[in-house]
């Protein structure tokens, strides 16, 4: 049953993974109340992963994205506002503004601030026809239009988004060059090593990496015809999909007085400075007090949780337990499932498989803890090291474990 002291008015900003989730486990809860969910998009809320995989191949249409029909959202008792983007919000009269002049002023007794992170743009690429970002179901719809006409794609940032999408590009038989400014892909998260190994898995499946190198400019004639690079070499191509980060969707907070840094900043229970203010999803960098600092985690998972933290907040019921970070990547026949929170100069040790063989298991460590835990087509692995970074294992006990586990692979050295 819903605590007395429950909110009578909840406001989400944000028709996301996290804002959808966040009313649902408040009605599974037991709230009674108000709940009020705005998005900027004129969709209704849809899960974003497949968008840069079966959206992007063809494989799904549109309609197999989204998370509930019609008759879902009338059993969860909500007020949809759709394509509404938030303008501003005023704390001492909570209340919400929003960009539509002709769209009321919206109350709240609770708000929770979902709105995600928007994608960053190729600088000088104004105007130019064929250069893309992928972030919504647009985004995806309109590169699967393009890509129908065969064109050789350039993907601008070798990230999760960047790699999924060259290996969906590859999967319909498409030249795709990546450009990444480090010496390989994701050496920043996941280490040199299993950087070297996820390189050559892509160059394996006919992907061409320009790594080391930044994009000077793309140049054409009113659309893309070539990318020129920052060591003078350039190349052709036809379309280019840019994926060199996010931004925190808070630039309507910013007079708010929400405390800001790279995203809304918030405690271990998603709350702000601000009281009846939450935040959740990517846009929320909250206090993990797991791993006892502030994070901002831009992953399905984490999104899933903050819904269910912030609404079991709201209702007055235990807290679930801290969760270290989880994402994962499907990139052409590789899963790669990644827990935890790692850092550069991490200690990483392969514990089952070798990278060689693409089935492996890399566990990573610093002061003697365990931080993380890399599963390449090694799903139980995965679970099994996520388990132990709850119980806050040791570097040394957490690798005997996996070693210990049912083996993918020879265990081989350190990295």
């Amino acid at each position: 049953m819903t605590d007395a002291r429950a909110p009578e008015r909840v406001l989400i900003v944000g028709a996301s993974l996290a804002g959808l989730r966040a009313a649902e486990a408040l009605r599974k809860r037991g709230y009674a109340g108000t709940i009020t969910l705005v998005g900027d998009e004129p969709h209704k809320p849809y899960d974003r992963p497949p968008l840069s995989k079966q959206v992007l191949s063809r494989e799904w249409d549109a309609e197999k994205v989204f998370f509930r029909r019609q008759e879902g959202y009338e059993s969860l008792g909500l007020t949809l506002m759709l394509g509404q983007r938030a303008r501003s919000l005023d704390v001492g009269a909570r209340t919400v503004t929003l960009e539509d002049p002709q769209a009321p002023v919206l109350e709240y007794d609770a708000l929770l601030i979902a709105t995600g992170a928007r994608p960053r743009k190729l600088r000088g690429t104004a105007g130019l026809s064929g250069v893309f970002t992928l972030r919504t179901l647009d985004d995806a719809l309109a590169i699967g239009a393009a890509l129908a006409q065969h064109p050789r794609v350039a993907v601008i940032g070798a990230g999760f988004i960047g790699l999924e999408v060259a290996a969906s590009c590859r999967k319909l038989g498409l030249q795709v060059t990546v450009v990444e400014a480090l010496p390989a892909p994701l050496v920043a998260i996941l280490g040199d090593a299993v950087g070297a190994a996820i390189a050559r898995m892509h160059l394996d499946h006919g992907v061409t990496l320009r790594t080391g190198v930044t994009v000077s400019r793309i140049e054409g004639q009113g659309r893309v015809e070539r990318v020129v690079l920052s060591d003078g070499s350039s190349f052709e191509a036809d379309l280019a999909v840019v994926g060199i980060g996010v931004t925190p969707a808070t630039a309507w907070l910013e007079s708010s007085g929400v405390a800001l840094a790279d995203g809304v900043v918030c405690d271990h229970t998603c709350a702000t400075n601000v009281p009846g203010v939450y935040a959740l999803g990517d846009v929320a960098r909250f206090h993990n007090t797991l791993f006892d600092e502030p994070m901002r985690v831009e992953h399905w998972s984490n999104a899933v949780e903050h819904a269910q933290l912030v609404a079991a907040t709201l209702v007055g019921a235990p807290a679930p337990a801290a969760q270290p970070p989880y994402f994962w990547s499907d990139q052409h026949d590789v899963k790669l499932q990644f827990v935890g929170r790692v850092a550069a100069g991490d200690h990483a040790e392969v514990a089952q498989g070798t990278l060689e063989q693409r089935s492996y298991v890399v566990a990573y460590g610093r002061q003697g803890r365990l931080r993380g835990v890399l599963a390449s087509n090694a799903p139980k692995q995965l679970i099994r090291g996520r388990k132990l970074l709850a119980e806050r294992a040791s570097f040394d006990a957490a690798l005997s474990a996996l070693r210990e586990a049912q083996a993918v692979g020879p265990v081989v050295a350190p990295l």
